[in-house]
């Protein structure tokens, strides 16, 4: 039985799903939802404060700020209460309000930036109210995970080796890309494994980061609006590119069979069985990592008024998806 003191001391890192059942294909889905931040995030987030501290960077003054969609201004906040440091979460209009409302529970400030920036969308908005509060007050650390390498270390030291124990025999992994943190940590552990692993970056139609148009995203995750500082393409084998619509058709087509997941979660399904669907080899061992669980898109994926106002249809009944893909 664990027994902890702190909240980031626990997370079920050994736990997936096979949805062979339920999509027709051999797919194991690892769960990263089960700690008290509710998603991966907690790991990065965890790994960049404690670079922090070990370089002296926070102090007992010291307010964190973080540009977030969600996930981990959470896990930013959770860490934030427990080793007593304040947290400010600048975020936008398309984070859930479950989700602000979890970081303003756990004490934290959340700004939400209701314009885009012509250029660089919601990100660099966010990013740009993160620099004038850090050149305001010096007293802001801003941990950047855009940039930071301990984002990446974090899967490379603790998401990748897990998978690898579990699967000896792993084909290919199908990670989602936001930051790329996830992406590029795992991706450098295995380029180093006693056996190839095929990389599969799975990404949302309207995000910039394998070149594809700038276009509307509302579901807050995965993609973005500037080309992440962490991605080297060259580790990446293949990118799925999914439909926003195909995100939902997934979400609820596992939720009918008792699996609540988030939105992040649904989009790297919907791509790894788009890919998994074009391949001529029949026995591949693959692995898709879901990001977090589905409590927080309640008033948003899964929920119907939501869906009709964005999409102008009824929630979407399952379906094969239609994504586009590309050679990294």
């Amino acid at each position: 039985m664990p027994v902890i003191s702190a909240p980031q001391a626990f997370n079920e890192d050994d736990l997936y799903v096979d949805l062979e059942q339920i999509l027709g294909k051999s797919l194991f889905l690892k769960c990263e939802g089960f700690n008290f931040a509710g998603s991966i995030k907690l790991k990065a987030a965890t790994e960049m404060v404690e670079a922090a501290e070990r370089d002296g960077l926070l102090t007992k003054d010291s307010v964190l700020v973080e540009s977030s969609s969600g996930n981990l201004g959470v896990a930013l906040s959770m860490i934030a209460a427990s080793r007593g440091y304040r947290f400010l979460c600048v975020t936008d209009s398309r984070c859930n309000l479950s989700t602000r409302m979890m970081m303003e529970a756990l004490g934290s400030q959340v700004h939400v930036i209701t314009e885009p920036d012509p250029d660089g969308g919601f990100l660099g908005a966010r990013i740009d109210h993160v620099r004038a509060l850090c050149a305001y007050d010096d007293r802001y650390v801003w941990l950047d995970q855009y940039t930071n390498p301990s984002n990446g270390m974090a899967h490379y030291r603790r998401t990748a080796p897990a998978i690898a124990r579990q699967f000896p025999d792993l084909d290919v992994l199908f990670v989602g890309a936001g930051t790329t943190g996830t992406l590029m940590g795992c991706a450098r552990y295995f380029r180093q494994w006693h056996r190839p692993v095929r990389i599969v970056a799975v990404d949302s139609v309207g995000s910039v980061t394998f070149g594809g148009a700038l276009g509307r995203r509302m579901i807050p995750g995965l993609g973005t609006s500037r080309r992440p500082p962490l991605l080297d393409e060259s580790l990446v084998d293949d990118v799925v590119c999914v439909a926003e619509a195909d995100t939902i058709r997934a979400c609820h087509r596992l939720a009918r069979r008792g699996f609540v997941f988030g939105g992040s979660t649904g989009t790297v399904v919907s791509g790894a069985m788009d890919w998994l669907a074009r391949q001529e080899e029949q026995e591949l061992t693959a692995v898709a990592i879901a990001p977090d669980l589905g409590e927080r898109y309640l008033e948003t994926v899964y929920d119907n008024t939501w869906v009709q106002s964005l999409y102008g249809q009824d929630l979407p009944a399952p379906q094969a998806p239609a994504t586009a893909s590309r050679a990294a």
